[in-house]
């Protein structure tokens, strides 16, 4: 699959991967701030942004996509930077080809299968939009409203709704929905990665928790844990300076 990515900058390769129902604007802020340094590959992942859709969704399926570009952009050992479900195909992705991969940013995700389901409303109203045939955005966020309270999750999602569009959304909801279960499970990594890898939490987030730690350590033996003080799950858009910056000096550290 050849996915859709924008490229900046010179330097040490940095693949930059988004999380569930995103695209590679999400995390932008920090492409652009990396890009002073590196060569900073952003990804739009299968089933979003402008990337190929595909009925198959699962983390090797994902993980693979991200080694295929990689090979085919002639990238030497890139550092993949990825947040939540990015976070888990960057995972795979260095226990698929260890020796191909420089390190890894994890943002608030831990390598194990999360049993409760995250997303239910979130769901209904992408489909409720749908059903609803919003060809504006303000049309659309009255209807994802009554599901979808937090204006800031809103907002996000309509980052990637289409306007005057049959179909209103960027990624896709269908596949999206029936492979979920994949979504929120871990299959492991068949060998410990021993590359350097940091995981960074929002102190106010619930996916990564002093229980995970033992898992953590079991599959990236090298890990260390930074968290980032009021941040909850979002946190390179609540806190970007200091995102921004614990991934620069990781960076530095593991040139």
């Amino acid at each position: 699959m050849q996915l859709n990515f924008r490229r900046q900058g010179q330097g040490r390769p940095v693949i930059v991967i988004h999380g569930l129902f995103g695209s590679l604007d999400n995390l932008n802020g920090l492409s652009k701030s990396l890009s002073e340094h590196f060569d900073v590959i952003a990804v739009d992942v299968r089933n979003h942004g402008l990337s190929p859709r595909s009925e198959h969704m699962n983390y090797r399926d994902m993980a693979e996509d991200i080694l295929h570009l990689s090979e085919q952009l002639q990238l030497e050992r890139p550092v993949l930077v990825g947040h939540s479900m990015g976070g888990k195909i960057a995972m795979m992705a260095a226990g698929l080809a260890p020796d191909t991969i420089g390190g890894l940013v994890v943002a608030d995700m831990a390598p194990v299968t999360y049993t409760q389901a995250r997303h239910d409303e979130v769901f209904k109203g992408l489909q409720a939009v749908t059903e609803a045939g919003c060809r504006d955005r303000k049309a659309a966020d009255e209807v994802l409203s009554r599901h979808v309270q937090i204006a800031g999750v809103r907002q996000f999602l309509l980052k990637s709704f289409v306007t005057n569009s049959v179909d209103p959304w960027r990624f896709n909801v269908p596949v999206l929905f029936s492979h979920y279960r994949n979504i929120m499970d871990w299959p492991g990594v068949e060998q410990p990665y021993s590359g350097p890898v940091l995981f960074i939490k929002g102190s106010e987030s619930d996916y990564l928790l002093p229980e995970h730690q033992s898992q953590v350590v079991q599959q990236f033996p090298r890990a260390r844990a930074r968290v980032i003080p009021g941040a909850g799950h979002w946190l390179h858009a609540e806190k970007p300076q200091l995102f921004n910056r614990l991934v620069l000096d990781f960076l530095a550290e593991a040139s």
